[in-house]
């Protein structure tokens, strides 16, 4: 695959990974791009086709896969969600760095893959704070809380294999956050704006 190596975002639901992307986005407009995911699930009100995720039968996706076009794909309640080769292809081929939002297990199928991302896991400081900020969110039932909060544990237990990701960013800080993350893709980003000036 051509063009600026790609990061895998990885970390429990209420870590600041979106918060931090927005920065990201903001700072380096143009330099980073998402890839759009595939999903068998009904688009929700506002949801436009091929920019929030690729909408597809789980028929045409079971095919693609099995033509191994997936970099990596799981199943959540009763729908499929994946990461295709061409969507990360179409943000390489704009030179732009692909930021993939992708969770634990993902990140193992990557592994597998002649992907080579960089590997940057967000976490919070403790599931005390995590369960706090969920709370803190008001967008949760106390089941779903809790469904999140157990799935939280086994992300942060399976995060401590060692070598699984380049980077484990701490955010009990955002502003410190989020200086971590930019040095990690410092390089990235410099040849990123370079070969545009090219």
């Amino acid at each position: 695959m051509q063009g600026p190596r790609p990061v895998v975002l990885s970390g429990p639901s209420g870590a600041g990974k979106s918060t931090l992307l927005k920065k990201l986005l903001k700072d380096y407009e143009n330099v980073f791009g998402f890839s759009v995911s595939h999903t068998t699930r009904q688009p929700r009100p506002g949801e436009v086709n091929g920019k929030d995720y690729h909408f597809v039968t789980r028929e045409e996706m079971q095919k693609e896969i099995e033509a191994g076009e997936f970099i990596e794909h799981a199943e959540f309640s009763g729908n499929m969600y994946g990461t295709s080769k061409g969507a990360v292809q179409a943000v390489q081929a704009q030179n732009q760095i692909c930021v993939l939002d992708i969770d634990i297990q993902g990140v193992k199928n990557i592994k597998k893959t002649e992907l080579n991302p960089i590997y940057i896991s967000v976490q919070p400081p403790s599931i005390e704070i995590l369960e706090k900020r969920l709370r803190d969110r008001k967008t949760e039932t106390e089941e779903s809380l809790q469904k999140r909060l157990t799935a939280a544990r086994v992300d942060l237990e399976l995060s401590k294999e060692p070598g699984l990701f380049d980077l484990v960013i701490i955010n009990d800080d955002l502003e410190k956050a989020y200086s971590e993350l930019k040095e990690v893709l410092l390089e990235e980003i410099k040849k990123t704006e370079e070969s545009r000036k090219s």
